[in-house]
């Protein structure tokens, strides 16, 4: 009887093993459908149409200033230009996350201030 109780032990322990690798090919899944989620939102979303590549410009006035631009002159955005703006700048900032270098979060915090700088929100 003593046999059985550490069979039952070793087969304990080995189901959350195999239930683990399911789990990780299931993550898998679920990181290919939030970059597709996240792609989609910024093709199909009715935030803003926005020049490519602006968030790769090398100054914070430049990126301000194409936002702007590209909010004040989109049909697509609901609420307002400031606003857009804004939420577009954080949307970029928060999908890339902790792979986005420090040099340029800080430089696309700093567009966050001269956005508000350049619509007159001081």
């Amino acid at each position: 009887m003593a046999a059985h109780k550490k069979a039952t032990r070793k087969t304990a322990r080995k189901s959350p093993a195999r239930s683990t690798s399911a789990t990780r090919r299931r993550r898998g899944a679920s990181k290919t459908t939030a970059k597709r989620w996240s792609q989609r939102v910024t093709k199909e979303s009715d935030a803003l149409d926005l020049k490519r590549g602006v968030f790769k410009q090398t100054s914070a006035k430049k990126i301000a200033s194409s936002l702007k631009q590209s909010a004040e002159h989109s049909a697509r955005r609901k609420s307002g230009a400031y606003r857009s703006a804004l939420s577009m700048l954080t949307f970029y900032i928060n999908r890339a996350g902790k792979t986005l270098p420090k040099t340029d979060r800080s430089r696309l915090e700093r567009a966050k201030v001269e956005l508000k700088h350049q619509f007159g929100r001081d």
